[in-house]
């Protein structure tokens, strides 16, 4: 039997090398927007739904992220030597977050509107959904340089292809990766195994959306924390 997700996990490992020289000192998530790390935007976020536990995984550069992290009673997940990718750094961090479904979390994005994952919290459905990923449409996600991800069906079942943007936030059903051999793979192979059961579904964000993944990105999302609508 599932209980609801209790423990959330910050994807914080990556290069970051769409932002060109910004990361060349510092890992992404310790990028700046509107005075603040990119990755302190998506922690307010995960600490408003008090959740059990919160892990963060980190690789490059990390000393500036453990120091943010540590005191902010966040558990951390050194992938060493190697980066994990999203797949494989959940799985390493497993024994941090507990059992059951958990929250993951992108840290290169900003959200305007109803938190992310309250909203994913309140339409998680353990018997019909193995993951729930929260998706914006193309003309609310701004940032976004190429099409979407995915088409819902009338239930919320999605496939691939679409003007549905994954957001970055989701609860997934953990027990499939352990049956992926490789140490290092995406979470891409986990949804691909859930779509093709039915069990990947989609929540349509009803606000607004920012990629912060280039230096572009910024200016966007500052513009977007600073507009006074949702």
């Amino acid at each position: 039997m599932h209980r609801s997700p209790d423990a959330v996990m910050l994807f914080a490992a990556g290069f970051g090398t769409r932002m060109r020289q910004l990361t060349r000192d510092k890992p992404k998530p310790m990028i700046e927007v509107a005075g603040r790390p990119l990755i302190s935007h998506a922690l307010e976020l995960a600490q408003a739904i008090h959740p059990a536990r919160i892990a963060a995984n980190l690789h490059y550069k990390p000393a500036p992220l453990q120091a943010l992290l540590e005191p902010e009673n966040v558990c951390l997940s050194l992938e060493a030597p190697e980066i994990l990718d999203t797949g494989g750094g959940l799985r390493q961090a497993l024994p941090l977050l507990g059992n059951g479904p958990v929250f993951t979390m992108n840290t290169d994005a900003i959200w305007k509107g109803p938190n992310p994952l309250q909203l994913a919290q309140e339409s998680w459905d353990p018997e019909r959904m193995d993951a729930l990923l929260v998706c914006v449409p193309l003309a609310r996600a701004f940032g976004r340089t190429s099409g979407g991800d995915f088409t819902a069906d009338a239930e919320g079942r999605i496939s691939r292809g679409g003007d549905l943007v994954y957001g970055g936030v989701q609860i997934l059903k953990t027990e499939r990766l352990h049956q992926v051999e490789d140490k290092v793979f995406s979470l891409n192979v986990i949804w691909n195994q859930m779509a093709a059961a039915d069990r990947l579904f989609a929540l349509e964000y009803p606000g607004r959306w920012c990629d912060v993944g280039n230096p572009e990105g910024i200016t966007l999302a500052e513009d977007l924390i600073a507009a006074d609508d949702v």
